[in-house]
């Protein structure tokens, strides 16, 4: 467990961020095994992608934004969603998703540094005005922010303390949010966007299994489907993605 996501546990918050790399499990925890804490799970993720600022724009990041959306559409009818199955219960039955679509907002700017509640806000306000399509059960927000852009969340910041992470609103509105992958720690290694779109599906997963953190499928030691495999990685169709934490398995898969 990352010094991080032991803070973030002294405070009882639950685990929902990607941890910055490398990340090493507490050998003292006991064995991971998610369990059940009867609320919601997204069974047909619909993801919508924003893309904030004007910074999108530029070319190469234009780019990206593209290959993100492309990246979604894959991912989303993949094994890796067939994988999550396992965590289904009765009544509800985690399949595919879709991406829903995308917008590049550009009204106003992140800036140089953004706090969570900012982010909230911006949700809320996006979603009234009709910018963004109104949320079900199954809706799930992605914000990425342009490269340059500092989150910060719970009084911890990307690139110093974690990588990513996703929750609810007091409203019920599950969201997600990526800071540009720009340091070390949030590089893991890899090339750029294979780093975005591992910490993106670490994201993804959590979401679908743990939309409310702490009140779906969780670990009180290990934290969810993601924390308990942060940083591993395997190729899956083009892209690169993380290992999820299996149940039946017993393992990182």
């Amino acid at each position: 467990m990352s010094t991080h996501a032991v803070r973030k546990s002294k405070v009882k918050s639950p685990i929902r961020i990607v941890p910055l790399h490398p990340h090493i499990r507490d050998a003292a925890a006991p064995a991971p095994q998610l369990t059940y804490r009867n609320g919601p799970l997204l069974t047909s993720v619909e993801v919508f992608t924003i893309f904030w600022g004007k910074d999108w724009q530029v070319a190469a990041n234009a780019q990206i934004s593209q290959q993100m959306n492309a990246f979604f559409d894959y991912i989303l009818t993949s094994p890796l969603l067939d994988q999550l199955a396992e965590y289904s219960v009765p009544g509800k039955s985690i399949g595919h998703g879709k991406r829903t679509g995308t917008v590049n907002l550009t009204a106003s700017e992140p800036g140089k540094s953004v706090q969570d509640s900012a982010i909230q806000s911006l949700l809320q306000s996006e979603i009234a005005s009709g910018t963004l399509p109104a949320a079900n059960a199954n809706s799930l927000y992605f914000v990425f922010l342009p490269p340059g852009t500092t989150v910060k969340q719970s009084g911890a910041a990307s690139c110093k303390d974690f990588c990513g992470y996703h929750d609810a609103t007091s409203a019920g509105t599950y969201y997600a949010v990526m800071p540009f992958p720009g340091c070390t720690g949030c590089l893991g290694g890899i090339a750029q966007f294979e780093a975005l779109t591992s910490t993106t599906s670490h994201e993804l997963c959590e979401a679908i299994t743990d939309p409310v953190p702490g009140q779906g499928w969780y670990d009180d030691n290990n934290g969810e489907i993601g924390d308990i495999c942060a940083w591993k990685t395997r190729r899956l169709g083009n892209y690169t993605v993380q290992l999820e934490w299996s149940n039946s398995a017993a393992a990182c898969i």
